[in-house]
């Protein structure tokens, strides 16, 4: 079973080596790893050529990259999506990178035949102290009932099958910060795909996410998850949407 990792870069110079070394380590041999990246003005793209031939060394493993233009971070990880080929997809951030060597080996093994999407947990660092975890997300307290709070998967965790991307669709450009969201509320509350959860960890993040940079970022965050409720069928208010670092804080003392 083929992985796709898709990576969206745009001037990651500092950060895109420790993301693209945590997916050359990984343990599982059949992965396929495509990074978009945005017509960076810094040494990004260098960076990607240097990495063609690690990955030709690795058994099965693939790397394809390309830099052009896009029309933001939805519209880029659809372009991986199209260009890739494996039978699950997921999507690695450019300042991120994978916490064990054995994330996605663990993520093959929980696609048994009736699984769709499988998820987990992930956790954030700082900057200035990448060993030291500022904040846990803990995939295992989802339900369904907690899209209407804003609560969903972590979106780092989760890995989908592509027949269920083709079948429902890709991320929506015209968002800018909840995409991912919206995609991931689609899939569970509108198409009822069946998902698992995996009890391990699979992400480590530098804080600083597109929907949590500043406080305009969080309220057009918490706009667009109202948008995506909306079009979706899922009731809910500002309020609601508002509890969401509350569940977060309950769920990481669980």
């Amino acid at each position: 079973m083929k992985v796709s990792i898709i990576t969206v870069t745009y001037n990651s110079r500092k950060t895109v080596d420790r993301t693209i070394e945590s997916v050359l380590q990984q343990s599982y041999p059949d992965i396929e790893y495509w990074v978009i990246d945005g017509n960076s003005t810094d040494d990004t793209v260098d960076k990607l050529k240097q990495y063609e031939s690690k990955f030709e060394r690795r058994p099965h493993g693939k790397f394809h990259w390309i830099s052009e233009p896009d029309n933001g971070i939805y519209d880029a990880m659809n372009k991986g999506i199209e260009r890739s080929t494996g039978d699950i997809v997921g999507i690695l951030n450019s300042d991120d990178w994978f916490t064990t060597n054995d994330v996605v080996e663990k993520i093959v093994k929980a696609f048994t035949d009736d699984i769709d999407a499988v998820y987990g947990d992930i956790h954030t660092v700082q900057k200035e102290t990448p060993d030291v975890c500022s904040y846990r997300c803990k995939g295992r307290i989802f339900h369904p009932y907690l899209l209407k709070f804003g609560w969903a998967p972590p979106h780092p965790s989760f890995y989908v099958r592509r027949s269920i991307i083709k079948t429902y669709g890709a991320y929506d450009p015209t968002y800018k910060i909840a995409g991912d969201f919206e995609l991931i509320a689609r899939y569970i509350h509108r198409h009822h795909i069946h998902t698992k959860y995996i009890p391990m960890d699979f992400v480590t993040m530098t804080s600083g996410g597109a929907s949590t940079k500043d406080a305009q970022a969080y309220k057009d965050g918490i706009r667009e998850v109202c948008q995506a409720c909306k079009e979706l069928g899922i009731h809910t208010n500002g309020l609601k949407l508002s509890m969401k670092r509350f569940i977060s804080m309950v769920a990481n003392r669980i």
